[in-house]
């Protein structure tokens, strides 16, 4: 590809997957934090919850100074308490509707431009239009209260369906309903396609992207291993590119980066944040190989898109 990476995109990476020990919102945040900041790769960075208030602002304070732009990430507060925004059980539903309001408050203190949201699990053929509908209820709900809290963005993460996170969201037709019904009423909501669960929905980017391309306003790079139910990272892991068995390595990684420029997702114009997820997992992997590997494959994929 011609020209620099940054005149397409933000080139993130997401917090708590390159250091997994700060996931549940505690652990050494700042120190970790700190290693992303001072690395003038990133030019984004996507963190999750930060429970402790102090560390918090010290974050943001660190986070302005170096000029990252900021999103923010609910899964680690959604996955670990296993919260569902389309549940069928209302207060099960409420209950994780304060939890994302609580996130946009975190958000708003940490400075974050947008805010990342998973769906819940998927009811089944059965229940899963009427999952839908509770769906658009929770987001235009968060939406409205976004707007109150910095009006950030707020982009739906599409996921896996039936592999790992079984998420309602999911197919990206699905995700193309639920878009086309919120976007007209509240235009900084949109999606995230991420690279590394096309293989885990069965599905091409270059067929899926096409049908959501008016509401597409960020992006993930990952892998997954998803031939062998045997194999000890199957599913939506997040294992290193180019890991035995996986799915995603630089060629792909530089066919998504291509087919976003032929589509006009990314460029001078708009520009929108790319995050890698990756983390360490397997023997002698840290989180200081996992980002030198990630850095490296985003290099060498523009260079060959």
């Amino acid at each position: 590809m011609e020209g620099s990476i940054y005149r397409y995109m933000k080139v993130g990476i997401v917090h708590f997957k390159a250091f997994p020990e700060t996931v549940q919102g505690t652990g050494p945040i700042l120190e970790t934090l700190r290693r992303i900041a001072e690395d003038d790769f990133f030019t984004a960075v996507e963190v999750g919850w930060i429970r402790d208030v102090k560390v918090r602002l010290e974050a943001a304070h660190m986070l302005k100074v170096s000029h990252l732009e900021v999103c923010y990430a609910t899964q680690p507060a959604m996955f670990s308490q296993k919260l569902n925004l389309n549940s069928l059980d209302p207060q099960e539903r409420k209950k994780a509707i304060k939890q994302v309001f609580n996130c946009l408050k975190e958000a708003l203190d940490l400075g974050a431009t947008a805010v990342r949201i998973p769906a819940g699990k998927d009811p089944g053929p059965e229940k899963r239009e009427e999952a839908k509908k509770l769906l658009v209820d929770s987001l235009a709900q968060i939406c409205e209260y976004a707007r109150e809290m910095g009006d950030p963005f707020i982009t739906l993460k599409i996921f896996d369906r039936d592999i790992d996170k079984e998420s309602l969201i999911g197919p990206f037709r699905d995700a193309l309903d639920i878009a086309r019904q919120l976007k007209p009423q509240y235009p900084k909501f949109g999606l995230l396609a991420d690279l590394s669960h096309f293989p885990l929905l069965k599905e091409k980017p270059e067929e899926a992207l096409p049908l959501v391309k008016d509401y597409l306003l960020a992006f993930h790079i990952g892998n997954c291993v998803m031939k062998d139910r045997r194999h000890p990272l199957y599913g939506d892991l997040q294992p290193r590119f180019g890991v035995e068995d996986g799915e995603i390595d630089v060629a792909e990684v530089a066919a998504y980066f291509r087919l976003l420029v032929d589509m006009g997702l990314v460029g001078p114009e708009k520009r929108p944040v790319l995050s890698a997820e990756v983390r360490p997992l397997l023997p002698g992997e840290t989180s200081e190989l996992i980002l030198a590997n990630a850095k490296r494959v985003i290099r060498e994929a523009w260079a060959l898109a």
